[in-house]
């Protein structure tokens, strides 16, 4: 598998405060890695890295294989999109008009700007001054703007700020159909229940080092938290077998109990409430992503001081 972005060993100092530490990280072609750590954590820091913003201070870093603050930076830039978490634009102009100038900017084709605007659900504002947009459709144009020239490479901090439900479902379809198109796609977001459907890997980061990477499987089996079974029936709860290796057991109502287990007993549990009379219905909740952002924050970040002032 090809990794588009390479760090090897990156560190980045702002004098004596370190905001990335000895990161190695390799992010594979056609993926959505998901960037999370709380503020500090070193996210911003990395984007700006991959853009060629600022240069390492210890360490590689290839972005197509190539130095992205080096004498190709301006071919690189052309290859990917960006979406920052705060979008300005020239208030006067025409969402259409604004378009235009960023695709002249990145010497992109001009013609794919209409299907852009609808794309993003701009196109009847598409003549509106961006004076006249919400919040929710300054983040959508800032979408469109991103996806000028349709990047290999899409890095997009807190994208769907300010957008609606139907709105950030939207947005997550055009995430989705972009991977599928075999583009990179780097995202950081604190809405971790809204991500989780849609990525691949997640890193997350804590005082500008890097926590834990994996996929939600591997996450998982890292952290070995207790995952949760829901049993709704008409039955009592004396009626449950005496051993069960439950390490919790709560009663959400009248017939609905809740079991917090092991991974390991967790075959065991399920069997024995599978032949337990009265019991209808029985869901299996393995932890959230939400469950390991805080995990790995929690028992891994407490050493390390936050140091990254982005």
């Amino acid at each position: 598998m090809n990794d588009i972005i390479t760090f090897d060993g990156v560190t980045k100092r702002h004098g004596d405060v370190v905001s990335l530490q000895d990161l190695h990280l390799g992010v594979h072609q056609g993926e959505v890695l998901a960037l999370l750590g709380h503020n500090g954590a070193g996210k911003t820091t990395a984007m700006k890295l991959i853009l060629g913003l600022i240069v390492p201070s210890e360490g590689e870093l290839r972005v197509f294989g190539a130095t992205p603050h080096g004498s190709e930076a301006n071919q690189l830039r052309q290859r990917l999109g960006f979406l920052p978490e705060n979008v300005g634009f020239y208030e006067q102009l025409s969402g259409r008009e604004v378009l235009d100038y960023f695709a002249r900017l990145k010497r992109a084709d001009r013609h794919q700007i209409d299907d852009l605007l609808e794309q993003v659900g701009l196109g009847e504002a598409s003549k509106r001054r961006v004076k006249t947009y919400s919040k929710g459709m300054r983040q959508r144009l800032g979408l469109a703007q991103a996806l000028l020239g349709e990047p290999q490479l899409l890095l997009l901090d807190e994208p769907t700020t300010g957008l609606d439900p139907a709105a950030t479902r939207d947005f997550y379809t055009t995430v989705k159909t972009l991977r599928d198109q075999g583009c990179t796609v780097l995202l950081s977001s604190h809405v971790l229940p809204g991500v989780e459907p849609y990525i691949d890997r997640a890193l997350i980061l804590g005082g500008g080092r890097r926590l834990a990477l994996g996929s939600l499987d591997e996450l998982r089996s890292q952290a070995a938290l207790p995952l949760t079974i829901r049993a709704k029936g008409d039955w009592a709860v004396n009626a449950l077998p005496a051993d069960l290796p439950a390490q919790q057991m709560q009663r959400l109502n009248g017939n609905v109990c809740e079991f917090h287990v092991r991974p390991k007993n967790k075959m065991q549990v399920l069997r024995r409430l599978a032949t337990t009379p009265g019991i209808e219905d029985i869901e299996l909740l393995p932890p959230s992503l939400e469950h390991l952002y805080t995990h790995f924050s929690a028992t891994l970040s407490t050493t390390l001081p936050a140091r990254d002032p982005s």
